[in-house]
């Protein structure tokens, strides 16, 4: 291998036929290689595009041990082509080999010997390299950068919150556990109590971050590390907080449907716009329909997953299910004026699967320390939590969103591990 200089002038994309004869120094990967008589034509591939590269044999001497996949720097002009596919292509004048890829492969990059997904995982960087995988990266780069942009737009502030903490956030058992210098700690699964105590000062919050359930799940929608998207808004109810997540959604399904074409047709998947407004159902509704086709099913008792496929044969696009039981939810969510057995909450539904869970929070830290009680916690434990509470904490409401399972929704995709790099599950903690 030759120490060269590694820049390059043009990304892919960037050449094209009415750049003819102008000298061009390329990087990127080779995909394929076909001698044909004293010529050899290249594929080369970088992270914009494919291009054709044509070596004569005397160029071809310096590389004559060059494998599919290795790793190039081309110089050379760009000319006409004959090749159906390609606008242009490139007469290499010079070719060096900067890392070569050492076969077999664990797997095959271009797809063309489908892997099953835990091969390609244990493979993952290599598996950048099938188009169909960097395609669904790239659109879940885009949904990052669209939820930002909508959140920015909506004045909320973005706002990082520890992901080791010293209690139960939402006093949940399903916790990962850890010795903190000698101190018991635990690996956040929300970043609840934090961030509607950022609405004393900031009033509208949103976190984009990992988060941790120690849940023995194993289903193609559960992961032991997510990408959840949070909110918390000051002066805004379980309806306000609601219009924010639908109207999230929607623009999102837009921003990505028209951002990136490309992508959806080497996946194979065009992205359709969900119908708005979306529909809602209270839970006592959904009642109804599940005792319709004899589920058995009384007031205060939880939805399983039977009981949403059931609801999905009425609804199998996106929907808010509203007014659960108090009981069912966690301490810090308001219950109905109306009704207190009711609660201020939402959960966001496509067909079976849900999305994200939300609604207006308790303000009353007297109230809370009932609640708190109540569900059997102590509010000893929370009493770092609470003192915010008496430095005017306002109304507020808000949600978290599971991103990945918003991807899985958006590509038509099933597992929720063919849209995170490097899935945590039961099973697996590498690479």
């Amino acid at each position: 291998m030759i120490s060269v200089k590694i820049n390059r002038t043009h990304y892919i994309e960037d050449i094209n036929a009415d750049m003819k004869g102008q000298e061009v120094i390329l990087g990127g990967w080779v995909e394929d290689l076909r001698k044909m008589g004293k010529m050899t034509f290249l594929t080369l591939r970088d992270v914009t595009g494919i291009t054709q590269i044509i070596l004569t044999d005397d160029v071809m001497k310096s590389i004559d041990d060059i494998t599919r996949q290795s790793v190039v720097r081309v110089t050379g002009k760009i000319q006409d082509t004959k090749a159906r596919d390609f606008e242009c292509e490139i007469k290499a004048d010079e070719i060096n080999v900067l890392a070569k890829a050492v076969h077999p492969l664990p797997i095959d990059p271009l797809g063309r010997l489908e892997s099953h997904i835990d091969n390609r995982l244990n493979s993952r960087a290599l598996d950048m390299r099938n188009q169909k995988t960097a395609s669904i990266f790239k659109i879940r780069h885009h949904v990052l950068a669209s939820l930002r942009k909508i959140f920015i737009e909506k004045k909320f502030t973005e706002i990082t919150t520890p992901k080791i903490i010293g209690s139960a956030s939402e006093g949940g058992a399903n916790l990962f556990s850890l010795d903190y210098f000698g101190k018991q700690a635990y690996l956040a699964q929300s970043p609840q109590l934090y961030k509607e105590q950022m609405t004393i000062g900031l009033e509208r919050v949103f976190e984009i971050a990992s988060f941790y359930r120690a849940e023995k799940s194993h289903t193609g929608r559960h992961l032991s590390e997510f990408t959840s998207v949070d909110i918390e808004a000051a002066f805004m109810d379980y309806t306000d907080v609601m219009n924010v997540l639908e109207d999230l959604v929607l623009n999102t399904f837009k921003y990505v449907s028209e951002n990136c074409k490309k992508e959806q047709e080497i996946i194979g998947n065009k992205i359709t716009m969900p119908n708005g407004p979306f529909k809602k159902i209270t839970y006592s509704q959904a009642l109804e329909e599940l005792n319709r086709k004899d589920a058995k099913l009384e007031f205060g008792d939880d939805l399983l997953d039977s009981h949403l496929r059931i609801i999905e044969e009425n609804h199998p696009d996106f929907y808010f299910i509203t007014d659960w039981p108090i009981k069912l939810k966690p301490f810090y969510i308001m219950e109905k004026e109306d009704n207190p057995e009711l609660s201020e909450s939402f959960d966001l539904q496509y067909g079976y699967l849900e999305l994200s869970s939300g609604g207006s929070r308790l303000h009353n830290p007297e109230k809370i320390k009932i609640r708190l009680s109540e569900q059997n916690l102590d509010p000893a434990k929370f009493s770092e939590h609470l003192q915010a509470f008496d430095w005017g904490m306002p109304p507020h409401a808000g949600w978290g969103l599971g991103l990945e399972r918003l991807l899985t929704v958006i590509l038509g995709i099933d597992n929720v591990r063919e849209v995170i790099l490097y899935p945590r599950d039961p099973e697996r903690l590498k690479p």
